[in-house]
């Protein structure tokens, strides 16, 4: 087998010592990322593995995460998306700080997240005597899990949107003025469109996010099963109890996972064709 790059005139085999220095590296990254799954697999393998996979707290944690997480990438789509072409397309004062504000949750440690909206939302928080009022309790609800779960993916999707939407050359928008089309035409029918990819590699990031989100959710809304417990939630729990049953629930995560990225990906690649 013969690896080749070409690049100015110039083609690196790939039995020459310099290929081994792009290899190796790749190889060890491969191997951390593959070792430990199939140590996971090799061990939820057993006579046990269906009996704790179709446990009623399985499924119940299997069908929480994926609605909540479902939930949680729509309403990154239908919030995010203008905020993401808002930020790619105008020029304001405070921009950059709104987007380290957007940013900022990707970095900060899950706990802290889950511990912030615990203080503006909780039954004494910061908002929420106020929202008492209203009748609405929000902490230890399903509704509590898909805050945070937004909270936590929203910034990926709308990094992605955002990178999409500034990649689409200007002098396109300059026609579309010209031949009178308005800003939600312009938006809608050629914007849109054009970053489409980018758009649905950013709910696949937001929803594959949402689905392991952990810290927050444990602080915001508990590990009340059927009604907060999700299946990372469900998984610690396991692994407190009966390390057994989290590995087999962590192998059903891992499965679902790689359908759902596999069938997103496939529509990915649909729309680009």
């Amino acid at each position: 087998m013969r690896l080749k790059r070409i690049s100015n005139q110039t083609i690196i085999d790939s039995n020459s010592q310099s290929t081994w220095l792009f290899v190796l590296p790749g190889l060890l990254l491969v191997l951390l990322l593959g070792l430990p799954l199939t140590a996971l697999f090799l061990r939820a393998i057993g006579k046990d593995f269906f009996t704790y996979a179709l446990s009623d707290t399985a499924l119940f944690a299997l069908r929480l995460s994926l609605f909540t997480s479902l939930i949680s990438v729509i309403i990154s789509i239908a919030i995010g998306t203008p905020l993401a072409y808002l930020l790619a397309n105008w020029h304001f004062p405070g921009r950059a700080a709104l987007e380290l504000l957007i940013d900022l949750p990707v970095v900060l440690p899950p706990s802290v997240a889950g511990l912030s909206l615990l203080i503006a939302f909780g039954r004494n928080g910061l908002f929420g005597a106020w929202l008492s009022k209203l009748g609405i309790a929000l902490p230890f609800t399903t509704a509590a899990v898909v805050i945070a779960q937004t909270f936590v993916s929203a910034p990926l999707f709308v990094r992605s949107a955002r990178l999409g939407f500034a990649a689409i050359d200007p002098q396109l928008e300059e026609a579309a003025h010209v031949e009178g089309a308005t800003q939600w035409q312009l938006f809608s029918l050629i914007m849109l469109p054009l970053a489409s990819r980018s758009i649905i590699s950013g709910a696949i990031l937001a929803w594959t996010r949402a689905l392991g989100e952990f810290g927050a959710t444990i602080l915001f809304a508990g590990n009340l099963e059927g009604t907060t417990q999700t299946m990372p939630l469900a998984i610690y729990l396991g692994f407190e109890h009966n390390l057994d049953v989290a590995v087999v629930l962590s192998v059903v995560l891992v499965l679902v996972s790689l359908v759902m990225l596999g069938v997103m990906r496939s529509l990915d690649g649909n729309r680009t064709h």
